[in-house]
């Protein structure tokens, strides 16, 4: 046997998952550019750059990929281009940036230079109406999902906001909901949701048919407490940041557990009230945004490296 070709068998069975190690963060709790007051969720643009839903700010802000401040816009208010408490966000392909402004009771949308495009939606419980809209996500197909939080349901609707149809109820059953703030959209169609105070994440069809569940509250290695932000990456596994425990956990697209890390604190890879969380297009790199660290964060993909021990059974099976 050649040495290259034992070397690749351990390699590739030492390599065989991923780890996603830190790389980065900005931001601090301030009101000036670059800085945050309860910032909720990050999205990647087309282009590679990050936009930041900056909660109690009532604003947008958008970075270059590492970080350094190029825009913003909004206020705290009711009027086009306005917001109270915006919460997730969403990036079509084509750069449309959809927000969940929960104090409206609204999705508003805009040009990725924060052009206002259009809005709709208001208080209330019926078709196209929300009750403090926390979460939002954009199909393959454009068609734009929204976690109507407090009326424990999925909307979904075209891209100019007319309504397509909806499921969910109060409940801890299959599809059922007790406060979903978290949605996500793989690339077959799938529709994942971060079933907060249910600590689970449920997914369905396109239209709602539900698929299958996964979690349970608890602070073990793969329990769910208070999961927000969610994220599926292009090969579909599913990223989720957990509110409660302080870690981020990634799964198969069917809920098999991959990984986790994170732990309570300020230091890099550590995190205090994780909210939002996004995938880069390419799926190399994860973003995710803290409360009350008033931060973002991003991490890279890498391999892990072989350990000492397989450098032994090499040199034994060469001998």
């Amino acid at each position: 046997m050649k040495l290259a070709a034992i070397i690749a068998g351990v390699w590739a069975a030492a390599a065989a998952s991923a780890v996603w190690v830190y790389e980065g963060e900005w931001g601090k709790q301030g009101r000036g550019p670059g800085e945050f007051y309860y910032p909720r969720s990050p999205a990647e643009a087309p282009n590679g750059n990050v936009y930041v839903t900056d909660g109690s700010n009532h604003r947008i802000q958008y970075f270059t990929a590492t970080g350094s401040y190029i825009g913003q816009w909004g206020r705290n208010g009711t009027g086009d281009g306005q917001f109270k408490l915006p919460r997730h966000l969403a990036i079509t392909n084509g750069g449309v940036v959809y927000v969940a402004d929960g104090g409206n009771h609204r999705v508003q949308y805009f040009s990725l230079s924060g052009s206002f495009l259009g809005k709709w939606g208001s208080e209330g419980t019926g078709d196209g109406e929300f009750d403090t809209p926390r979460a939002i996500a954009v199909a393959p197909n454009g068609n734009v999902y929204v976690g109507d939080t407090y009326n424990d349901r999925i909307q979904y609707f075209t891209s100019v906001g007319s309504f397509l149809g909806k499921w969910g109820t109060a409940g801890t059953g299959e599809g059922e909901f007790d406060m979903p703030r978290g949605v996500a959209v793989a690339p077959n169609g799938n529709v994942y949701v971060a079933d907060s105070y249910n600590s689970r994440i449920q997914y369905f069809t396109a239209d709602g048919s539900f698929i299958g569940m996964w979690g349970k509250p608890g602070s073990g290695p793969t329990d769910l407490r208070l999961p927000i932000g969610i994220a599926v990456a292009p090969n579909g596994y599913v990223f989720t940041v957990e509110l409660a425990n302080n870690r981020v956990h990634y799964f198969t697209a069917t809920g098999s557990h991959l990984g986790i890390w994170g732990t309570k604190g300020s230091g890099p890879g550590e995190f205090n009230y994780p909210w939002g969380i996004t995938v880069t297009r390419d799926g190399t790199r994860v973003y995710t945004v803290e409360m009350h660290n008033h931060r973002v964060q991003y991490f890279r993909e890498s391999e892990e490296f072989v350990a000492p021990a397989s450098w032994g059974l090499i040199k034994a099976l060469y001998r």
